[in-house]
């Protein structure tokens, strides 16, 4: 079984994610996506919120499953027995960032690989940046967010 894990914090989970999620249920058997707890890029959401918005989100793809962490990826890849990690690549800028990750995982962990996907053209402008500074203005989110997504983040405001 190719098992492959996407880690990020998910502050909130887009339709930018979920673009690389199902770009990469068509690669691999299973997709455990990784909900870092991040306490140091100070979240708006608490983290158990954002594993319960990206299980929201994600609970139509039986490939997909959730799980929160709050330790070294490697660690985690030991944990879920998977030696694979997806990474989405929007624009130049993410690149330098991700690369020096991957070779940092792989310093710690020769058997693991980080894979690269780019999202379709329609959400290369999407991240959890622009759609945690739109929700502070009480902008329009509708289209960057997954319905079930959406609907948490208005029952609790």
């Amino acid at each position: 079984m190719k098992r492959a894990i996407y880690p990020g914090t998910f502050d909130p989970i887009t339709v930018g994610h979920m673009d690389i999620v199902r770009r990469a249920c068509t690669i691999f058997d299973e997709i455990i996506i990784a909900v870092a707890e991040s306490k140091s890029k100070n979240p708006m959401f608490e983290h158990a919120k954002r594993v319960e918005m990206a299980r929201a989100a994600t609970q139509d793809h039986p490939k997909v499953r959730v799980v929160g962490f709050d330790n070294l990826l490697v660690n985690l890849s030991d944990e879920l027995e998977a030696n694979i990690i997806i990474r989405g690549l929007r624009a130049v800028s993410d690149f330098e960032y991700e690369l020096q990750m991957g070779y940092a995982n792989a310093s710690l962990k020769k058997e693991l690989e980080t894979v690269y996907l780019m999202p379709s053209l329609e959400h290369a402008f999407v991240s959890s940046s622009v759609v945690r500074t739109i929700l502070h203005f009480d902008g329009k989110v509708d289209h960057l967010l997954p319905p079930p997504v959406l609907e948490m983040i208005r029952k609790s405001r």
